[in-house]
């Protein structure tokens, strides 16, 4: 393929005209029906818009035009994944491998696929046979952490990272996932600041946003007051950054945010996940907002372009350092008034995070020593929360019913010191079970390493019952009617 149209293709992506490069290159697709490699840059940007049947034609043409070329069989089986067809995904990879054994790609592929497909033990072997290949790519490294996490193998996860981070310091986004994973440890708070901190330090400015900021003035002077509009007939222009703008938790709590907003506020969304004609709350948010920008292809330099473009008086990010998180595009503070709220429970350490929206429950006085941004307590519940359409209404379980104690979250939050708690509760209500539900629970490795712990603090195996998938929400929500007291 001509490198100047996969570069200029890729350039246009990054930079907000994806539209225009799949237009360009679907032309010459057709004036060359042939060429494998360009019908594969058309299927790699079709599914960069989220159109993924039909970058599963053209990717599984490119394959049909050149069955000998490893990386078009890696990128076919990357959208059967996205695509949730999980097995014919890994089924791929595997033929990858025994075609180029040392592509470290594929071996990443694969990894993702047994972790999509819930076996952790075969994700952590085919990180390490890729690590054996490239032991310093970051992105193999951040997962095969989380294989070894979803495995109930957290500090060797956390150890795992904070290695690499040794030898790699301006690693952001491993840095991101490190920051993630202490949340889920008991380790002192100043030490989990620091950590923070250290990410905010090394965080690069991309390149030409080191002249944007708000002002010099704006990072380091501390947080800011939202600013008046200039015109006081301007209305004022909210922007919401998240990747989670869509059937998430995240969605379930910004929807009353988006739908109470006064008439006189303009909402401008930028969404940082694949566009999804299907999802009911996505598009749901997306009628409420003034304006919505679909931002997942895009680079730093470009979102942070396309933020100011908006005139914002203040930006709402809803990921902290979660995945999809955009921290790093806004590193220049393309608004001058940054919050973050909902989706990260703890500091960013980003100096330009103005605020951060919490109660007195979550982050009671005191918390600011932990924190770089201004905390906003909204007393006595910052959040609030949208139920599905159809939720159930609660219940309890039937009179009969063992007392049941029940949790519904990820399982690598149920530390050593949660599991010593919750044991205690069991053996002070002999007849008493523990219900969990979690994704990582569907993994033999998982569910085998937090029944132990269970075991360990005097609970037999049976009292536990670990629960990894309901086959939709309804059915989730009922689950609950099994639970007549949740701990968090």
């Amino acid at each position: 393929m001509p490198s100047d149209l996969w570069n200029r293709a890729m350039h246009d992506a990054e930079t907000g005209r994806l539209q225009e490069a799949i237009a360009s290159v679907r032309m010459r697709q057709r004036m060359k029906p042939k060429d494998p490699e360009v019908t594969e840059l058309l299927g790699l940007l079709l599914q960069r818009a989220g159109d993924l049947e039909q970058s599963l034609h053209y990717l599984q043409r490119g394959v049909e035009l050149l069955p000998g070329e490893p990386i078009h069989h890696h990128n076919l089986a990357t959208a059967l994944l996205a695509a949730g067809r999980v097995q014919q995904a890994i089924d791929i990879w595997k033929r990858t491998l025994q075609m180029a054994p040392n592509l470290e790609l594929a071996w990443m592929g694969l990894l993702n696929g047994y972790l999509e497909a819930g076996d952790s033990a075969k994700a952590i072997e085919a990180g390490e046979r890729g690590l054996a290949c490239t032991p310093d790519w970051p992105d193999l490294v951040a997962n095969h952490a989380t294989a070894l996490e979803r495995a109930g193998r957290l500090e060797e996860a956390i150890d795992a990272l904070e290695r690499f981070l040794e030898r790699h310091p301006g690693e952001h986004l491993l840095r991101s996932n490190l920051l993630l994973l202490l949340n889920y440890t008991s380790r002192d708070r100043q030490r989990i600041r620091a950590e923070h901190d250290r990410f905010g330090a090394w965080l690069p400015l991309a390149p030409g946003m080191a002249n944007l900021t708000h002002g010099k003035a704006a990072l380091t002077s501390g947080p800011q007051e939202v600013p008046a509009p200039a015109d006081a007939r301007a209305p004022l222009r909210i922007g919401v950054l998240s990747s989670d703008l869509r059937s998430h938790s995240v969605g379930f709590f910004v929807e009353a945010f988006m739908r109470e907003r006064p008439t006189d506020v303009q909402l401008i969304a930028f969404s940082n996940a694949p566009p999804s004609a299907s999802d009911p709350v996505m598009q749901r948010l997306r009628a409420l907002s003034t304006r919505w920008h679909d931002v997942a292809a895009l680079g730093d330099q470009a979102l942070d372009a396309l933020i100011r473009s908006e005139g914002l008086h203040l930006l709402l990010e809803l990921n902290g350092h979660t995945a999809g998180g955009r921290l790093s595009a806004l590193a220049g503070k393309p608004a001058p008034v940054i919050v973050s709220a909902i989706g990260y429970p703890n500091t960013t350490g980003l100096p330009s995070i103005d605020w951060r929206l919490v109660d007195s429950i979550t982050d009671p006085e005191g918390s600011e020593a932990f924190c770089s941004e201004r905390l906003m307590r909204l007393d006595p519940c910052f959040l609030c929360y949208t139920p599905p359409d159809a939720a159930p209404e609660p219940a309890m379980p039937p009179p009969d019913a063992a007392i049941t104690f029940g949790s519904f979250n990820n399982a690598s939050k149920i530390g050593p010191e949660t599991v010593a708690l919750w044991s205690r509760v069991l053996l002070a209500v002999p007849d008493a079970r523990l219900l969990l539900k979690s994704r990582n629970l569907g993994d033999p490795a998982a569910c085998a390493a937090l029944q132990r712990r269970f075991e360990q603090s005097g609970v037999a195996p049976e009292r536990i019952e670990p629960l990894a998938f309901a086959k939709d929400r309804q059915h989730h929500l009922q689950l609950y009617e099994r639970v007549h007291v949740a701990l968090d």
